[in-house]
């Protein structure tokens, strides 16, 4: 049971949505104007589960994504590297 979050493109409101499985049939909406205009957010974290074989951390690159708004990547080592 994932709650994903979403940002609303018309008011820019963060909310969240519980999907109870797969096959469930969801409509989305601001519950602040109740757009339906909206895109995914990925959650920030400050946990890290370790580092990958030779001590490799998992490396984080930050930049401006809108005005007043970050977007961060995360690369994560695999089993590889």
């Amino acid at each position: 049971m994932p709650i994903f979050e979403f940002r609303c493109l018309k008011c820019g409101n963060i909310f969240e949505k519980l999907f109870l499985n797969n096959k469930e049939e969801v409509k989305i909406a601001c519950p602040t104007c109740q757009s339906d205009s909206f895109e995914r957010v990925i959650s920030k974290t400050n946990y890290i589960m370790g580092t990958g074989k030779a001590g490799k951390e998992p490396k984080i690159t930050t930049k401006s994504c809108s005005q007043g708004n970050s977007c961060a990547t995360f690369e994560l080592p695999g089993p590889d590297g």
